[in-house]
């Protein structure tokens, strides 16, 4: 296939193809008697991590050869295009190994580094969220939209993991007191949460350049942000927040007060 300029749609349908097979790949270990491995930061990681990337990357490397590839489990590869492929093959691996379905399979595109589109396919929940620059923003083949919501006191926010933001714990207990409900609906699925209207702010103190991946066009594209905790947007911030756009201002103002 040549990669010479590609319509930013055949992009798109393509990532979509490959996150659905890769996402497949999960399903048949999903909910089985699997094996559990821990990496070096005691995060698991499986076979079907592994298998699910490694479909990924056959794909993309046969139809876009000269784009370049960063997956969570087997690293980087450089391409000769200005194109770069982000995957990570099984977001909410914690999820995925306790047998809750709320895990993404993620997979970005970025033209020069910047963002171009982005794919949040969760298998078990046969729920995708997706987005091209200047394309709109989709939730099973529907265009989605950020929430209306423009009080603070009436927002529903979400998190990942209640142990990691250390020093920016005092950011977190400040949402709580100003927020309406609290869950960790996270990982992957708090930012489609966001984006499709049924969460306003999404939040993550430590996040990975592939955890980040698809979530800043999805989230613009649906009206919404996704910047860094300085309110930069961002996907290389190594940290990650997502609002519904109105409610925006006030969360930095208690993410970041004077």
């Amino acid at each position: 296939m040549t990669t010479t300029n590609p319509d930013p749609q055949t992009l798109l349908e393509f990532a979509l193809d490959a996150a659905w097979q890769a996402g497949r790949i999960t399903l048949g270990h999903f909910q089985t008697r699997f094996q559990a491995e821990r990496k070096a930061d005691n995060t698991p990681v499986t076979l079907a991590d592994r298998q699910a990337e490694q479909k990924l990357r056959d794909l993309i490397t046969r139809y876009w050869p000269d784009h370049g590839l960063l997956g969570e489990e087997f690293g980087q590869q450089p391409g000769a295009s200005g194109y770069r492929w982000l995957i990570d093959p099984i977001d909410g691996t914690k999820s995925f190994v306790s047998g809750v379905p709320l895990y993404a399979t993620l997979l970005a595109l970025t033209q020069d580094d910047e963002p171009l589109l982005g794919v949040a396919h969760f298998p078990a929940l046969n729920e995708t969220v997706y987005a091209r620059r200047g394309g709109g923003c989709y939730w099973n083949g529907r265009r989605a939209h950020v929430s209306t919501v423009d009080n603070l006191a009436d927002a529903v926010l979400l998190c990942s993991d209640l142990d990691s933001f250390g020093a920016k714990t005092a950011a977190w207990q400040r949402l709580i007191a100003a927020t309406y409900i609290q869950r960790t609906w996270g990982d992957a699925y708090g930012y489609a949460l966001v984006a499709t209207g049924r969460a306003e702010i999404h939040l993550d103190p430590i996040m990975a350049l592939w955890d980040c991946g698809p979530f800043q066009v999805i989230l613009e594209e649906a009206g919404g942000t996704f910047t860094d905790w300085q309110g930069k947007p961002t996907i290389y911030g190594n940290e990650s927040l997502a609002t519904n756009g109105r409610l925006f201002s006030s969360v930095m103002d208690l993410v970041r007060p004077a």
